[in-house]
């Protein structure tokens, strides 16, 4: 560089990129240590909100004379060896390894769990789900109904939890810690939800509302209940009890849970008990609800899931409640809040656009595999309702860039593209790999982070805002990987 293009560098680009490099520093040393000490302890901090608030760890000892039971991380840990165990009563763990993002489809002991009670163990063949609200036919449908009555559908989902990657924002946010690895890719098969409220003849049209409420919590606790828009819920959501061709695991949501293909994991409600079709949102006492029985008078029970919590908030926000909204997707939420045209904060419904590297992992030290040098980079992106149409890859912190390639099965845009990228690297040494993906609308993900007093409530110049819940971040900085290239 000579020095008069130095000297022609203005203080503001000299202190931009001095910012960046300290935020750099800070995303791989928390996730050095995360990484190092094998699991983390919930953060509980003064003021941090949202889905996760830090539950107490509650793992009971395992006893001395018996086997490990639900609630005792061994039992988590030889169930789902694949997983890194934030707690276990609730069970929370993400993938372990960056390996897990080379693959197409996830196993089942790879795929992360996000639970806010211990997950119930229940009977198949006592189980009932109770359909009810604006339905010609009330009803209480068995498993063996979903199973024998209704068509079979599978579907191949990105889940992922609305709070993946939270452990890089900065100041640290309270919840679990989730690094990169609340997320995969799995078949889910079930009966069409299209299938079963048309059979028991409900209002469908487009602006009416599906209530689900799942039953794992304790008596007079906070319900687990969404609203999903009826458009999407016809479209092609599916009850679904089955994982991978397999019956899913409690912890998964045996023996049936709500699949919203595309659409964040707050979403796909677990040990589906109740299902309601109403005109708006759930909204509390002030309106007649259609639920026959209540564990608790207190509707406010069923609320904080879908109104306080899971809503994308900047420093002193309030997640003001609506009846409804016309928009799902939640980037284009955070816009429109941006420019007044959506006067309350975005609801988490449609996962923004975002890749993985897969290999090399975090820390390998690598050598190129063929005679002409090269070293393949592998790992997937997905985009919610949306397709991915490019994936990009940066050695030198996203200054330059180089197209990878898409390789492997297109189930369509619910399901992860696997992309690689054969890379040369200049010269033996330290090198940081960053994967950069974008969607159809030409939105790419972010560089970094905003700082929290910002208040940035979109993505602008290039960095996710600051979010009080730790949602939705699909900045590449963070999720780099750092590599050692030997000759």
């Amino acid at each position: 560089m000579s020095s008069e293009h130095t000297t022609d560098r203005t203080r503001d680009e000299q202190a931009d990129q001095s910012t960046r490099d300290d935020r750099r520093r800070r995303f791989l040393d928390r996730r050095r240590f995360m990484l190092a000490t094998g699991t983390a302890a919930t953060v509980a901090l003064a003021g941090c909100a949202g889905e996760e608030e830090a539950d107490d760890d509650g793992e009971s000892d395992d006893d001395a004379d018996g086997d490990p039971e639900p609630g005792d991380r061994e039992y988590l840990e030889e169930k789902f060896p694949g997983l890194l165990i934030h707690s276990a009563d609730p069970e929370n763990a993400e993938a372990a390894e960056r390996e897990t993002y080379t693959e197409y489809i996830t196993p089942s002991e790879e795929h992360y769990i996000r639970n806010h009670y211990l997950a119930p163990r229940i009977d198949e063949d006592e189980w009932e789900i109770s359909l009810g609200g604006l339905v010609d036919e009330e009803t209480e449908l068995t498993m063996a109904e979903l199973r024998e009555e209704f068509s079979t559908e599978t579907v191949t989902h990105v889940m992922q939890c609305s709070g993946n990657g939270r452990s890089y924002f900065d100041p640290e946010i309270g919840g679990n810690p989730w690094i990169y690895g609340a997320v995969g890719n799995a078949e889910w098969t079930g009966a069409p939800l299209s299938e079963v409220l048309e059979e028991y003849g409900a209002d469908t049209s487009d602006g009416m509302w599906v209530m689900f409420a799942g039953d794992d919590h304790p008596e007079g606790e906070r319900v687990f209940a969404r609203s999903i828009p009826m458009q999407k819920v016809m479209e092609d959501c599916i009850l679904a009890y089955e994982m991978n061709g397999e019956e899913m695991t409690a912890e998964h949501g045996h023996p049936v849970r709500v699949v919203v293909p595309g659409w964040y994991g707050n979403n796909n409600v677990k040990w589906l008990s109740e299902i309601e079709v109403m005109e708006r949102m759930m909204m509390g006492d002030d309106e007649e609800l259609f639920f026959e029985e209540y564990e608790t008078d207190d509707y406010e029970n069923y609320l904080h899931w879908q109104h306080n919590s899971y809503r994308i908030l900047a420093e002193g926000q309030e997640s003001i409640r609506v009846e409804s909204i016309d928009e799902f997707d939640t980037r284009e939420q955070m816009d429109m809040e941006d420019s007044g045209e959506m006067e309350v904060p975005p609801y988490i419904y449609d996962q923004t656009v975002k890749s993985l590297i897969g290999y090399p992992g975090i820390d390998d030290t690598v050598s190129p595999r063929d005679e002409d040098g090269m070293i393949e980079v592998i790992g997937v992106a997905w985009a919610g309702d949306d397709e991915v149409t490019e994936v990009e890859i940066s050695d030198d912190g996203g200054e330059t860039w180089e197209n990878a390639e898409f390789f492997g099965e297109d189930n369509g845009p619910y399901a992860w593209r696997q992309f690689r990228y054969m890379w040369d690297p200049e010269e033996p040494g330290d090198y940081t790999l960053v994967s950069r993906a974008t969607d159809e609308h030409g939105r790419s993900q972010p560089r970094d982070i905003s700082d929290i007093d910002d208040g940035q409530i979109t993505v602008e110049d290039d960095s996710f805002p600051y979010e009080m819940g730790g949602y939705c971040l699909n900045a590449y900085e963070p999720h780099g990987v750092d590599v050692t290239v030997e000759e």
